[in-house]
């Protein structure tokens, strides 16, 4: 019966109509896309691990990456809890990416990756609010502590009920 169900909502969903259109249709059948070419592209690759490479196209678009191998000294638990320390060998990240939006935008990202994780930087990129905390008022006399109010229930004839 579930089945039935979903296979019906999905029929219904691909038979309503979509509001995406096609270059084509929106600009006719002879629309060409703007053609984007490689403007220039370098690839450099070391016996150590190491390397960068960039491309940039005609259309503003660019990106350049580097990486390195690096020695990590990580912390490893056993099943019975216990930590040993080894070293091991990963590949550090940076690099940047340049782009024009479909809306205009210049967009700028930068990012490394180590052993602190992935850590990309732009003004595109969302930010989660920053929490401003109040500390309480303080009690008039030492001696007095700040009081919570109490609610004490009714049962609507203005009786308490206790």
């Amino acid at each position: 019966m579930k089945l039935f169900i979903i296979a019906a909502i999905l029929a219904v969903a691909a038979a309503a109509p979509s509001g995406y259109k096609t270059e084509e249709e929106k600009y006719g059948k002879d629309y060409k896309y703007p053609e984007i070419t490689v403007v220039s592209q370098s690839d450099e690759r070391n016996l150590d691990g190491s390397g960068k490479w960039n491309y940039a196209l005609s259309d503003g678009t660019t990106r350049e990456e580097e990486q390195e191998q690096k020695k990590f000294i990580v912390t490893k638990i056993d099943d019975y809890g216990k930590e040993t320390k080894e070293e091991v060998y990963g590949n550090t990240n940076q690099g940047s990416s340049y782009w024009v939006s479909a809306s205009g935008e210049k967009i700028t990202l930068t990012w490394v990756a180590d052993d602190a994780g992935f850590q990309p930087k732009g003004d595109h990129l969302p930010v989660a609010p920053v929490h401003v905390y109040e500390l309480p008022v303080a009690p008039v006399h030492e001696y007095e502590l700040p009081v919570a109010p109490v609610h004490i229930p009714f049962n609507g004839k203005g009786y308490k009920i206790f």
